[in-house]
């Protein structure tokens, strides 16, 4: 499995879902989690941006698909990037 790092900012609508029903964060999770991505880590932070999330997915494809399925309801938009452990990127540059 690939690791990637979504993250997330909410639409005004997003905010406005999230403070009238704040366990919504919890639902959309299990919904990612259908899609075949695994939620390793997740936090909400101060700044740019408003959640950052750790995820693992099979492939690019799928987590395309994840983003595009979050950012076409119109409540968040999403950078995800491709991740990898510093081992493997060591590795990687001794090849």
């Amino acid at each position: 499995m690939a690791t990637y790092v979504m993250l997330t900012t909410l639409t005004d609508e997003g905010r406005k879902t999230i403070k009238e029903k704040p366990e919504r964060i919890k639902e959309v999770n299990k919904e990612v989690e259908s899609m075949g991505v695994k939620i390793l880590a997740q936090y909400a932070l101060l700044g740019q941006y408003d959640f950052v999330n750790i995820l693992e997915a099979p492939n690019n494809e799928v987590m395309s698909k994840v983003a595009i399925e979050l950012g076409a309801r119109g409540t968040l938009q999403t950078t995800t990037l491709a991740a990898m452990t510093l081992d493997d990127f060591i590795k990687s540059l001794k090849k």
